[in-house]
């Protein structure tokens, strides 16, 4: 049964890539470079959609390596410990290309990696991206709050905590409870203090002393936030591809509906909006900071309806997954720019458009109870899905559904290889 299983997806597989292999030649696709993508399925498909074939930095095995938009695939290396394996790893499958490839990068570790390589990978790819100074302004958050007071920008009061001063935590003069941020999250470090929350809320002063010495262990410095009340449904944000003429080239708004976590977590669900004051405050964003290239400007509502600016992420983000079914495709707007061909045409975004990562919805739904009769409802009539497309079945089928069943397969065999053996072991003899 089992190879059966294998035979039959492995013939999909065929079916799905037997398209892609016709159309692609080296590096360029009907006249067209590839498009290199640091990311996930969520960044894959709004080019897919476009009709840009891509190359992804992948393993084997990951879903998104599995895609049928999908040409080519880059050995994957971490980008933040293996950054010169990875800078390698792209500049020789650039070279292979009949001209140069359009990168495209999704995550902070991604966006600071092409950032501090730039001048290496602008010899090889095409890429759109800020100053240097200006992203590490804006990833680093002590730096990001001088910034946006410099600019008057309406963000929370905050206080940046250093952890090399050691124990004890220090006396803050805000109120409590407080909003616990890392500097600049990366993963290793940030999520064995908070899992996959983005921030901790800390209600006293104990609190603070229980968590400090964990934050200097981990030699984490922090940002101290105050509470802007409401759940995370009231995180806002406002989406666009600015060109270097400093035109809006496309945007659109949208909002989270759930996180994981339900404080402070990782977006499960969201819906495209068409708000008109985080159009406008995300604008004035733009025009302050002097942004160019994508960005996302994250905000939060206060129950007064006041916005206050959280973060600006200038990179291509899951958002950009339902934007492009919205009618707003962020990333092929900059891959025509790059590859000199005609911009698609760009909006107004249609609102309602929704996004969801199913599996991990489902239990944030449950955490706040949804019932699940009324979730199966909302998640039959979403647009949109991380991973999850009917035209695009395999990262899904191939990659996770038969990569969580061959690991399964291999622990039982072990396990029935280590059990076969003690059977097999003589037993000690015993006085009787």
């Amino acid at each position: 049964m089992t190879a059966l299983g294998g035979m039959v997806v492995d013939r999909l597989r065929e079916r799905a890539a037997a398209p892609a292999r016709n159309r692609v030649g080296a590096g360029k696709v009907g006249g067209r470079p590839l498009a290199c993508v640091l990311g996930d399925t969520d960044l894959i498909r709004p080019l897919g959609l476009a009709g840009i074939r891509c190359a992804v930095l992948a393993r084997p095995d990951s879903p998104k390596a599995h895609s049928r938009f999908v040409d080519a695939r880059v050995e994957w290396a971490d980008n933040w410990d293996q950054t010169d394996r990875m800078l390698q790893n792209l500049l020789d499958f650039a070279a292979t290309a009949a001209e140069p490839p359009i990168l495209f990068f999704q995550n902070d570790g991604d966006l600071l990696f092409v950032s501090r390589n730039r001048s290496a990978l602008a010899r090889m790819f095409r890429f759109r991206i800020l100053d240097r100074e200006l992203i590490e302004a804006l990833v680093d958050k002590s730096r990001f709050v001088e910034l946006a007071h410099s600019h008057a920008l309406p963000i929370p009061a905050t206080t940046v905590v250093r952890t090399t001063g050691g124990p004890p935590a220090p006396d803050l003069r805000s109120a409590y409870p407080v909003v616990v941020k890392p500097l600049t999250r990366r993963d290793a470090v940030w999520r064995p203090l908070a899992g996959l929350a983005k921030a901790l809320v800390v209600e006293s002063p104990s609190a603070m002393a229980e968590l400090w010495p964990r934050l200097v262990a981990a030699e984490q410095d922090v940002v101290v936030q105050e509470v802007i009340e409401g759940g995370e449904e009231r995180v806002e944000s406002y989406h666009a591809y600015v060109d270097d003429d400093g035109a809006v080239a496309g945007d659109f708004t949208g909002r989270k509906i759930r996180t994981l976590p339900p404080r402070f977590g990782q977006t499960t669900a969201l819906e495209i909006t068409d708000s008109s004051d985080v159009r406008e405050l995300g604008r004035r964003c733009v025009d302050e900071l002097g942004l160019r290239g994508v960005l996302k400007i994250d905000l939060k509502r206060a129950p007064s309806g006041r916005l206050f600016l959280l973060e600006v992420n200038p990179r291509f983000n899951l958002w950009h997954l339902p934007g492009a079914v919205a009618g707003t495709n962020l990333p092929a707007l900059v891959y025509a720019d790059l590859a000199g061909v005609p911009r698609p045409s760009a909006g107004p975004a249609r609102a309602g458009v929704r996004w969801s990562h199913p599996s991990r919805d489902l239990a944030a739904a449950r955490l706040r109870g949804v019932p699940t009769r009324r979730w199966l409802a909302w998640q039959a009539g979403c647009e949109t899905r991380h991973m999850v497309a009917a035209d695009d079945p395999m990262p899904f089928l191939r990659g996770f559904l038969w990569g969580r069943a061959k690991r399964r397969l291999r622990r039982y065999i072990s396990a029935s290889s280590l059990l076969e053996r003690v059977r097999r072991v003589n037993t000690w003899p015993t006085d009787s």
